[in-house]
């Protein structure tokens, strides 16, 4: 596990009415929500009940190049994703979304989030004869939906029987050979929101993808709720609504991009109210605040201004090194934070700094980047949190570990702050959670702050090995789902529609 948490997944659909190229529309809204996930990409197609995909680990811009995104060629619908990998490993088989023929025709699926009954499914599906190619649950969750059409009338229809079928986090983006369908868990762990570009509609885990494609936002996908586009006409299903919501509070935190705004909140607010709590919480005399970029730059906005200690630069951070880089020696991990970042010395020289992040995980990020700041003259340095201690994992997509990989499960406050050698550190409370987000109130899951989770999970079993359980039942088999031998896209015809 790295030293920060990891995005989950992102996940974009378009069902055009308007011409649009919606291949290149998806890339662009991938792109934007790259930050929810770097280790793999992928985008699936529709003219006319065809489906072409293409899908491979890395980032969007070198997985997409222009002869990949026209071999997609033109379509009605489009379906996108960017990965992190929670359940099932990083390899191929494993990108989304997610192409499988059955029955009744093709199906492509993009989902973010993370089901605490995976394993339990798989394994009933299994004995029954299925054959997995995968090692993630979306891949349960697909089964599932085709088996439930057989007796169903519609692939709405199908993905609500399955709603009732799995538990956790899931905002998936389903396409049939006709139909384009959004569906969100009955807790809204995780984002999803509606957009419209002229009369087309599009699907998108946040605001900035629909920015970024010109697209106005028009509303949330309630929790709970199937929202189904076809022919021009938009439906819903709301028959599992009205359960108490559970939205990541950290989607707010850290995940999604400050540009974004969930449930109608401010991501950027948010995170400067956090700031603002820790100043009230934590005050100190200091000459200077500095944000850690780039997600704590935000709170360290809201912590100068309530405060009165002037905000500066005190990092430039390498914008040609992503969040995956890896650093497999000992050697290397020590020297990966400089190569990332480093301190502003004219900025942070003789001055007592106070030094805002949005967490920590086990430390040894945070220590190394307190010592690039006294390293450049830094006085006195004082790390704020944008965020409570993890003491627990979560199980709904984030890859917060076991109790025992996380530092404030072992030491106490004061502890950490020597261990990361800071001169005062400071978490945001949970009981200031409620505050950053007007109306969100008790709606939101805390889960990894606080051990109390909307639904059921596996606290048996240690997250670590949980995780595994999916990840070691791999196929030796080199499953090439999307490219033949050749390197080409394959195209599956639809036999039938939803």
């Amino acid at each position: 596990m790295q030293d920060k948490p990891h995005e989950e997944c992102g996940v974009f659909g378009i069902y055009d009415y308007e011409g649009l190229d919606v291949a290149h529309t998806a890339y662009t809204a991938l792109y934007a929500l790259q930050h929810r996930g770097q280790e793999s990409c992928g985008i699936a197609v529709n003219d006319d009940g065809i489906i072409r995909a293409h899908k491979d680990l890395g980032l969007v811009p070198d997985v997409f190049q222009e002869t990949e995104l026209n071999k997609l060629g033109a379509g009605q619908m489009a379906v996108g994703h960017v990965r992190y990998s929670t359940t099932g490993g990083n390899t191929r088989e494993n990108a989304q979304p997610l192409v499988m023929k059955y029955a009744k025709g093709t199906i492509a699926l993009a989902h973010n989030g993370n089901l605490v009954n995976a394993f339990e499914l798989r394994k009933q599906l299994e004995q029954s004869g299925a054959i997995f190619q995968s090692t993630n649950d979306t891949e349960v969750m697909a089964y599932i939906v085709a088996r439930n059409r057989l007796h169903t009338p519609s692939i709405e229809q199908a993905f609500l029987e399955t709603m009732k079928t799995i538990r956790g986090a899931y905002s998936v983006v389903l396409m049939s050979p006709r139909k384009l369908i959004a569906a969100r868990d009955p807790q809204g762990y995780r984002p999803l929101c509606v957009g419209q570009v002229g009369k087309s509609v599009v699907f998108a885990s946040e605001t900035c993808a629909l920015d970024a494609i010109g697209a106005d936002y028009v509303r949330d996908v309630e929790p709970g709720e199937i929202v189904v586009a076809e022919g021009g006409r938009i439906t819903s299903i709301r028959e599992l609504c009205g359960q108490k919501p559970s939205q990541c509070i950290f989607e707010f935190i850290y995940f999604a991009r400050p540009d974004s705004f969930i449930g109608g909140a401010s991501v950027h607010l948010a995170r400067k109210e956090a700031g603002r709590c820790l100043a009230k919480e934590y005050p100190v005399e200091a000459d200077l605040v500095v944000g850690v970029p780039d997600s704590g730059i935000d709170a360290a906005l809201g912590y100068a201004e309530e405060s009165g200690i002037p905000y500066g630069l005190g990092f430039i951070k390498n914008r040609y090194v992503g969040r995956t880089f890896i650093q497999p020696t000992q050697i290397q991990r020590a020297r990966a934070v400089r190569i990332k970042l480093n301190a502003l010395r004219s900025a942070v020289a003789g001055k007592r700094v106070v030094m805002v992040d949005d967490s920590i995980v086990r430390g040894t990020t945070s220590a190394r980047i307190v010592a690039l700041l006294r390293e450049a003259g830094a006085t006195e340095v004082h790390v704020r949190i944008s965020s409570p201690p993890f003491t627990n994992p979560c199980y709904f997509g984030t890859d917060i570990d076991s109790r025992d990989n996380l530092i404030a499960c072992r030491m106490s406050i004061p502890e950490i702050r020597d261990t990361i050698s800071a001169d005062s550190l400071g978490y945001l409370r949970v009981e200031d959670l409620a505050h950053i987000v007007p109306g969100l109130k008790d709606g939101y899951c805390a889960g990894c702050f606080t051990g109390r989770y909307a639904v059921e999970v596996p606290d048996d079993v240690p997250k670590d090995r949980f995780e595994r359980k999916l990840s070691e039942k791999k196929n030796a088999v080199d499953f090439r789902i999307i490219k033949n031998e050749n390197g080409d896209s394959d195209a599956w015809p639809a036999a039938g529609g939803a």
